[in-house]
């Protein structure tokens, strides 16, 4: 059974050569809102997730799915970080953390995927991906908390814990000691 990719329709916005797709958020960022109440990205993530995370190997089909690969991978450091918090509130917290912490992007020496994603051209571009990517991280975040948290009981869902300790590709989007 082959991997799921994207079926976001490409809009033309590339930084580096990963796809700048639309977002249902309220963060703030440069990514283009979304209308109405489609799917975007990050739910599309969401909704693979546990199906690709299984993958060793990912064929990349074009830019929309560099953007899908990001999410799938910090989605994994996501449920790292839940499994440790008792609640909504400091799982809400640590995700917030997270996302805003340091991180590295295309091009950084320690980037897992350095040989899948290109490295911004200019000042304005790695400027442009940081401030996607962060955005990216934040709705991200916000939306794996919702999943983990939302049992009747308040405690975190084993059936979204259980994949902690799986890595989608063999890769961490951070360090080891993080």
């Amino acid at each position: 059974m082959p991997a799921y990719h994207s079926n976001m329709a490409h809009p033309g916005s590339v930084v580096g050569n990963m796809a700048m797709l639309p977002l249902r958020t309220k963060h703030r960022g440069p990514a283009p809102l979304m209308a109405g109440d489609g799917i975007d990205i990050i739910d599309e993530g969401l909704l693979y997730f546990k199906a690709n995370v299984f993958f060793r190997t990912y064929e990349v089909k074009g830019e929309t799915d560099r953007t899908l690969i990001y999410i799938t991978l910090y989605i994994t450091e996501c449920l790292k970080k839940l499994a440790k918090c008792k609640d909504k509130n400091q799982g809400a917290n640590e995700m917030y953390s997270l996302a805003v912490s340091k991180f590295p992007i295309p091009g950084d020496p320690t980037f897992p995927l350095n040989a899948v994603y290109a490295k911004p051209k200019n000042e304005q571009e790695l400027e442009l991906m940081q401030q996607y990517l962060q955005q990216v991280r934040q709705e991200t975040g916000t939306r794996v908390c919702e999943r983990v948290f939302s049992t009747t009981d308040g405690k975190p869902s084993k059936w979204w814990l259980c994949f902690t300790k799986k890595k989608f590709m063999d890769k961490s989007l951070l360090a080891p000691s993080a």
